[in-house]
């Protein structure tokens, strides 16, 4: 079914997965409305993280103050893990995986790619996710089992894609060490594959996996409340979702492509030694 708003009921009011979405979804998309009502022509850095290029606005700030307010009002005893907060335990199964604003220097710039990215965790398995990108109105959504959707349209990923036809997407850390070596890998995959892509989000990035807006994606150096709901809308509708060498995804390395190119490209990443810097 399909909601008043375009969002597609995933399973009801009697799944756990589908009642956590939906108070996702309500925060989320709060969350996006008062971040365009608010944003100036050019937001103020409030301060920097890793490096002088890694920044931090009032608004990022303001964005998951509000997402952990309507949290606690509806679910006082859940966990919650922000970006700018840091992690606060909770009595129960249920985890908050927030970032306010994924893509703050595109935020900053007025580029239309960043996103208000909520996933729920319960037992430690992300079961519901939401990736609202405010800018160009698109909300991505996914419960645990019951498909990614894109206001209302179920996504399926590109299948079927071999690795020199494969539009791949990937994204740039904020150390100058870093860059450099992502830089020379990034130079040995270009000649295999159709094209890069680089949107400056991690979880527009998924989305597009999701929606077959790319046909795969890596980078190294996400945190986990970078990919949390990203990862899950990207394996519910079709892809990959790991690491280099069987490993899960980790911050040393993300990757997400439909099964088949997911290997081709983990096979070509593996002996370039991307995780290092």
């Amino acid at each position: 079914m399909v909601d008043r708003e375009g969002v597609h009921d995933h399973g009801g009011e009697g799944t756990a997965a589908g009642e956590l979405l939906t108070l996702a979804v309500d925060i989320a998309r709060e969350a996006g409305e008062m971040l365009l009502a608010k944003r100036p022509p050019r937001p103020e850095v409030l301060a920097t993280k890793s490096s002088p290029t890694d920044v931090v606005t009032a608004l990022d700030k303001a964005a998951e103050e509000l997402i952990r307010a309507r949290i606690a009002q509806a679910r006082p005893g859940d966990a919650v893990l922000g970006e700018e907060g840091g992690d606060t335990p909770g009595e129960g199964a249920v985890r908050w995986v927030v970032d306010p604003i994924d893509g703050t220097v595109n935020f900053l710039y007025g580029l239309p790619d960043w996103a208000v990215s909520i996933g729920v965790e319960v037992d430690g398995e992300i079961v519901a996710g939401v990736v609202n990108n405010i800018p160009r109105g698109q909300l991505f959504t996914a419960a645990k089992g019951e498909g990614a959707w894109l206001d209302g349209e179920r996504l399926r990923c590109n299948t079927g894609v071999p690795l020199d036809r494969a539009l791949v997407a990937t994204g740039f850390g904020y150390g100058a060490d870093r860059r450099r070596v992502q830089a020379e890998v990034l130079a040995q995959v270009m000649p295999r594959i159709r094209d890069i892509r680089r949107s400056g989000s991690c979880a527009v990035d998924l989305c597009s996996v999701a929606a077959g807006r790319v046909d795969a994606y890596f980078e190294r150096g996400t945190n986990y409340w970078d990919h949390a709901a990203g990862g899950l809308i990207a394996a519910e509708a079709g892809a990959r979702v790991g690491g280099l060498r069987g490993r899960p995804v980790h911050p040393d390395l993300v990757m997400s492509a439909a099964p088949g190119l997911f290997e081709e490209l983990r096979n070509l990443l593996t002996p370039l030694d991307p995780d290092h810097d």
